[in-house]
């Protein structure tokens, strides 16, 4: 049986979709079991044909994503066969970055879906008649390679980063791939747009900032009021009318 056919039950009770039954997006024919080998030739549902639309996914900007994958090398370089479901299996794929707060968790999940095609010979070549490359010799140019692997994701020098977006979709010919150590490397790093942008959100919540996430590019006054500055500021309002009322009353008394 060919293996990318095979649905592994644990990662599917893992994943987004692990609320769905099968025949939400399969016809109703999968319920008979061995399948008909008809029914993988059936018309396959993609991202929008769900969440296009629709305001409750709308923080997920799924319209946007669509519109960097279009203009990706993944779009442009193949054929329409080149879907989501290229990188995010349907049956096992899980938010991981907004969830998750081990960043080294994060950068492996990541990867893992790039070097899924990137450096695996025979899916490469399902989509490809081009020779797969290795990753290793295209990155021999990389200082201390194996630590860069381990530390950043893919995407981070390989996708158009664009700060509104949740995750960069748009990936890049790889004469755009970043180069400039000082490109992360800087108070500027962009890294901070990417990599650390949950964690960074997450860890000004703590500190008690209202629309943290602002605040990766701007302090708005009003917007990004602190929580515990505004329940100190409270208190010192209460003791200075607690002082004035008491000064009040012993000011009436020794009249």
């Amino acid at each position: 049986m060919n293996p990318y056919f095979v649905m592994d039950s644990i990662d599917f009770y893992q994943s987004n979709h692990k609320s769905f039954m099968c025949t939400d997006c399969h016809s109703s024919d999968y319920e008979n079991f061995p399948h008909n080998g008809e029914l993988r030739m059936e018309q396959k549902f993609n991202c929008m044909d769900c969440h296009g639309g629709d305001d409750t996914y709308a923080q997920y900007q799924f319209e946007r994503i669509e519109e960097e994958f279009q203009a990706s090398v993944h779009s442009t370089k193949h054929s329409d066969e080149f879907t989501c479901w290229m990188c995010h299996n349907p049956h096992s794929y899980k938010i991981n970055a907004r969830n998750n707060d081990n960043i080294n968790d994060v950068i492996v999940y990541d990867n893992n879906i790039c070097l899924s095609c990137h450096a695996n010979l025979d899916k490469y070549q399902l989509i490809s008649d081009l020779t797969n490359p290795n990753v290793l010799v295209t990155h021999d140019w990389l200082p201390n390679q194996a630590l860069h692997f381990s530390k950043v994701r893919c995407i981070e020098c390989h996708t158009e980063i664009d700060k509104e977006m949740l995750i960069a979709h748009k990936v890049q010919v790889k004469e755009k791939a970043v180069r400039r150590c000082v490109e992360c490397h800087s108070q500027n790093s962009l890294l901070m747009a990417t990599l650390y942008k949950f964690e960074t959100a997450e860890k000004r919540n703590k500190l008690g900032f209202f629309n943290a996430t602002i605040l990766t590019d701007h302090y708005i006054i009003g917007a990004n009021r602190n929580y515990y500055l505004n329940v100190a500021s409270l208190i010192i309002f209460g003791f200075v009318l607690l002082g004035i009322t008491i000064h009040a009353i012993i000011r009436i008394m020794t009249k």
